[in-house]
């Protein structure tokens, strides 16, 4: 399995399906908004079917967004037009479905103002942590507000349908509704402040972490994938990148499944320690060593139980550099089932760049190893 996903088209099926729900967009609208049971002959004894229609294209389009996500995850075709265009279709659905609402008269014009705003921030907050290399995943408040969002949604459009008068406050429906819009409501200025937080050093605001690159979540996903298809378990050891590959593991939905954990072992002493490295290699070759590396895979699978295992150690700088181990000389070991090998690596740029490209390289090794 190649650890490229980078189609030669951008029509994949999953991209197919997204542009399909940006154009079903303006069939909703004018199902809900065009008085369209009018036109037809008898259209008066129909046109309680109206929002009936609205609702039911509306709650097919919110369902694509799940089924383009799940073809370019399981046919390895994520591409740069999809990562593009997914997040807009989504925005555009509940942004038309809002204005549809408020032209209608059936939901405030504030309510829409709220979740227009939160979108238009977490937008900005993306394209901010884009330019600088990184991603930020989703938390579950976006997730909650989503489905809240178009439950909400879905009961403004349906209400009057259902019970007629139930804008009436004392309605059960209105009460029903309010609240499930109010929950979506707290759950939009939630996740806009977990994204926030979540981003502040980009803006400046807060010390700047090591973040996952949006390469690394993309190998991390197609890595789980891999395992879990091969029924192979995963564990590392890692020394300059401190737990980075397992966390860029572990930040894929169904990872447990495979993922066995990861060892930090960050100082020379704890490879002898806790990974039984020989501790006469590290005191004859140090810690940036091809059977260093080796050892370090091999123990960490035996101890996390794992049927594959990878290991780095290296020099990521600014400063520790050696007589011909300058900074960015990276170790990669790796044991599976029984088989090891190692691989000498150079990468240049600063810090978070050599730690990143390590990274990169340890989730593509396990890809191509399995």
């Amino acid at each position: 399995m190649s650890g490229q996903t980078n189609p030669s088209s951008i029509w994949t099926p999953a991209n197919i399906v997204t542009v399909l729900r940006i154009c079903g967009v303006p069939l909703f609208v004018a199902a809900f908004l065009a008085p369209w049971p009018a036109w037809l002959p008898g259209g008066m004894e129909i046109a309680w079917a109206q929002p009936w229609v609205a609702a039911a294209l509306f709650a097919v389009l919110a369902a694509t967004d799940g089924v383009d996500g799940y073809l370019a995850r399981s046919r390895n075709e994520v591409t740069d037009f999809g990562k593009f265009v997914d997040p807009l279709a989504d925005k555009i659905l509940v942004a038309a479905a809002l204005l549809a609402l408020i032209e209608l008269q059936i939901l405030p014009s504030w309510v829409g103002l709220i979740i227009l705003v939160r979108e238009f921030i977490v937008s900005g907050l993306r394209m901010i942590a884009a330019s600088q290399g990184a991603v930020v995943a989703a938390s579950w408040y976006g997730k909650a507000k989503t489905c809240f969002q178009i439950a909400a949604i879905l009961m403004f459009i349906l209400k009057d349908a259902i019970v007629p008068l139930s804008n009436v406050p004392e309605s059960p429906l209105f009460i029903i509704s309010w609240l499930v819009m109010l929950i979506a409501l707290v759950l939009t200025i939630v996740s806009m402040v977990d994204y926030f937080m979540k981003c502040r050093s980009f803006l400046g605001l807060g010390p700047r972490g090591q973040q996952t690159t949006e390469k690394a979540v993309r190998l991390s996903q197609q890595v789980v994938s891999a395992a879990q298809a091969a029924g192979v378990t995963l564990g590392t050891a890692e020394s300059l990148t401190g737990g980075l590959i397992c966390a860029a593991l572990t930040s894929i939905p169904g990872s447990s499944a495979v993922v066995r954990g990861g060892i930090a072992s960050y100082a020379t002493q704890v490879k002898n320690d806790l990974l039984e490295v020989d501790g006469r290699v590290l005191d004859q070759n140090g810690p940036v060593d091809q059977e260093v590396v080796l050892q370090m895979a091999a123990h960490a699978a035996q101890k996390l139980g794992a049927d594959l295992a990878v290991a780095v150690s290296g020099i990521a700088g600014p400063g520790g550099a050696e007589p011909g181990k300058p900074v960015g000389t990276v170790w990669l070991g790796w044991w599976y089932k029984g088989q090891s090998g190692a691989q000498l690596l150079q990468f240049q740029g600063d810090r978070g760049q050599i730690r990143n490209q390590t990274v990169d390289a340890a989730l593509e090794k396990i890809l191509e190893l399995l």
